[in-house]
């Protein structure tokens, strides 16, 4: 037997609508400018970024080929926020030395890491496909 329990708007502590739409980017924005201000790793990858977009523009030999450039260096910046996260949210429950902890933190540092090779391969890809064109 299953209870289900009825949620109400009144019991959603973000609101609904536009005013948790609201406070929703308020919140990201908020943990956007912590990850820069505290994680080196985000600054580099968003200074990555800002200098990938005009070079996106110049390799990119359609706008789908753009998107997946772009993307590849944003879901880059995604899997390092969710990194930084596993990491505080670890250090928050414990400093001390946890075979658990020190794993999750591994996880969440070799997804960053699978993460930098898919956008490199699909960078490369698109630069050798950019020479072919010119040459």
């Amino acid at each position: 037997m299953s209870i289900k329990i009825k949620t109400t708007d009144s019991n959603k502590p973000n609101g609904t609508g536009l005013a948790r739409l609201i406070k929703a980017t308020h919140c990201s924005v908020k943990g956007m400018k912590a990850a820069y201000k505290e994680e080196s790793a985000f600054r580099q990858e968003t200074w990555l970024l800002i200098v990938s977009i005009p070079l996106s523009i110049v390799l990119a030999q359609s706008i789908a080929q753009w998107a997946l450039l772009v993307g590849s260096v944003l879901l880059i910046l995604v899997i390092e926020l969710i990194n930084s996260a596993i990491e505080a949210l670890t250090d928050r429950v414990s400093t001390e030395h946890h075979l658990l902890s020190g794993r999750a933190k591994d996880m969440a540092s070799a997804a960053v890491t699978l993460t930098l090779l898919i956008a490199f391969l699909i960078w490369v890809t698109a630069a050798i496909e950019w020479f072919n064109t010119i040459t």
